[in-house]
């Protein structure tokens, strides 16, 4: 691997949009907006990002409609105000960062929605305390002591389609490059796959099929709101971690069906539809999971699972594994982790201008040198 060019530093053609590079910056919640308006944290926290080198960066789960939201701090997309203040991130990343794209993921909550923020404790909050009355598939609560949700009826149904649609126009407006539908996680579009939240009978519950229907739906909407060249991608949970729930065999037979349906990637992550489930979290442990999906149904996959060390994301590419790597803790801890696993893997990422001048390829040699220290 060492004797090849670093595949983690070669372009990636996404339908019409070029990635300067296959890392990818997972969503990752800040649970910091005020009624969906997205501000000042939100660009320091997507900008050092953008700075750091990232082929694209895929802004944190952002809510189509007030319901569908995590929490009463996340980022919302159904606004005119929304979307003024994520249209000035997007611009001020095109402007400084290293040549990378901005993407957006769009989702729905669902029974998930209406909860503090993790740091309070992440239980669930009352219409009275502030909170709202959520949605669902059925009318399963999400855990003990969260309340049962509504489930969606025919106006429900479209009004939910007809949110992402119009999230998704607000987002090309905006200017961002990707969408990303989260259909993972626990949230709406999960709950109607998982057999844990989905115990309707009618055509969205029962058969694997009828389970789809809904998500396909929401993706056929957003696909005719954004045009059929503009990217957009699916990020799901190949599995619920726990006995009776979605699980891989379906996961492969919904991806096969999401390339067909016009999917321009499938984002494979895994769990989060019940409280009880346990993953077993080591280095890499989803991988595998993208890897079953791009061998057997031939989609574009994005694997993600913490992958830290740069020789690991390669692998996963050089392997054939995924196409492209997402990383999300780490560039927490480290926002130019893609300019340490270019140095590393022996590949060339440029710094924005106002770093490049006092960067230049000779400064790690003399950080790394021997102390010297002047005496007179």
């Amino acid at each position: 691997m060492s004797d090849a060019a670093s595949l983690l530093f070669s372009t990636y053609q996404l339908g019409t949009v070029t990635l300067p590079n296959r890392i990818v910056v997972a969503p990752m919640c800040q649970y910091s907006a005020v009624d969906g308006v997205a501000n000042d944290w939100h660009l320091a926290h997507l900008g050092q990002f953008a700075i750091g080198g990232a082929g694209l960066v895929l802004v944190e789960a952002t809510g189509v409609s007030a319901e569908g939201r995590i929490t009463s701090g996340c980022v919302g997309l159904w606004t005119d105000e929304q979307e003024a203040a994520l249209a000035r991130i997007v611009r001020f990343n095109r402007e400084n960062g290293s040549g990378g794209r901005f993407g957006i993921q769009l989702g729905h909550a669902g029974r998930k929605g209406s909860a503090q923020a993790p740091w309070l404790g992440g239980k669930p909050v009352a219409p009275a305390d502030g909170g709202w009355r959520t949605v669902s598939a059925s009318d399963v609560p999400f855990g003990d002591g969260w309340p049962a949700p509504q489930p969606l009826d025919a106006a429900g149904l479209a009004r939910v389609r007809d949110a992402f649609a119009d999230s998704a126009r607000r987002a090309v407006r905006a200017g961002f490059d990707v969408i990303e539908l989260h259909m993972a996680h626990g949230y709406l579009l999960h709950q109607f796959l998982s057999p844990f939240a989905n115990r309707r009978a009618d055509a969205y519950g029962g058969s694997l099929e009828n389970r789809m229907r809904f998500p396909l739906e929401v993706l056929a909407a957003v696909r005719a709101a954004v045009g059929d060249a503009f990217p957009v991608g699916v990020r799901i949970s190949a599995t619920d971690y726990a006995a009776g729930g979605w699980s891989v065999p379906e996961s492969l037979v919904f991806a096969q069906v999401l390339k067909e349906a016009g999917a321009a990637f499938v984002h494979v992550s895994g769990g989060g539809a019940v409280p009880t489930a346990k993953a077993p979290i080591a280095a890499g442990y989803q991988v595998g999971f993208a890897r079953r999906v791009r061998a057997e149904t031939g989609a574009p996959t994005i694997a993600v699972g913490l992958i830290t060390k740069p020789e690991d994301a390669e692998r996963v590419l050089h392997e054939g594994a995924a196409d492209l790597v997402a990383v999300g803790r780490i560039m927490l801890d480290d926002p130019h982790w893609p300019h340490r696993a270019a140095a590393a893997l022996g590949a060339g990422l440029p710094y924005p201008r106002q770093y490049g001048y006092a960067l230049s390829p000779g400064w790690r040699r003399f950080a790394d040198s021997a102390w010297v220290e002047a005496t007179d």
